[in-house]
């Protein structure tokens, strides 16, 4: 009977171990095959902040060609499996709009995103910035405006109502 407890810790750590959270999958980098979730065209051809969402069972990530788009993902009602990982471009990273880089992934939940910026991402629409650092950011809201936030704090409605599509937005250099 004393046997008993000694026998049932390895049964214990091995539950408690299966209970812990599995390390998030890396970032892949992108490539000029990545093609958008949304609307199924060439990212690598479209300027501006990329992201990338992986999810359970799915063996490569979803890309999207705008943050924003993302971000309507994310928030949206309709997502096809549990998400593991988000990682945006680092904006603070990237060469230029143009070319926001193929490898400077950070993690959503760390980054800083301008909202409300009058910038048109990759496909047109307003685009929602990231940034790793929030004073890499700064320079970026002198010029074009929008204020940051997390990505927890980005309103539904900035990303899921409508926009005006006679808005004249700039696309950076």
């Amino acid at each position: 009977m004393r046997l008993l407890p000694l026998l049932l810790i390895p049964l214990a750590l091995t539950a408690c171990k299966e209970e812990q959270a599995k390390a998030p999958p890396p970032p892949v980098d992108l490539t000029t095959e990545a093609l958008s979730y949304f609307c199924q065209m060439n990212i690598a051809e479209h300027g501006g902040p990329k992201a990338q969402v992986h999810l359970e069972g799915f063996p490569a990530p979803i890309f999207f060609a705008q943050v924003r788009d993302m971000v309507a993902y994310v928030k949206g009602p309709e997502r096809d499996a549990e998400i593991t990982a988000i990682y945006v471009s680092d904006m603070g990273a990237a060469a230029s709009w143009r070319y926001p880089g193929q490898d400077n992934w950070i993690p959503a939940e760390d980054a800083q995103f301008i909202v409300g910026a009058g910038v048109a991402g990759g496909m047109g629409a307003p685009e929602i910035v990231p940034f790793a650092v929030a004073a890499e950011a700064q320079p970026f809201i002198d010029r074009y405006g929008g204020s940051l936030m997390s990505l927890a704090d980005i309103p539904e409605d900035t990303v899921l109502g409508p926009f005006d599509l006679s808005q004249v937005l700039d696309t950076p250099s």
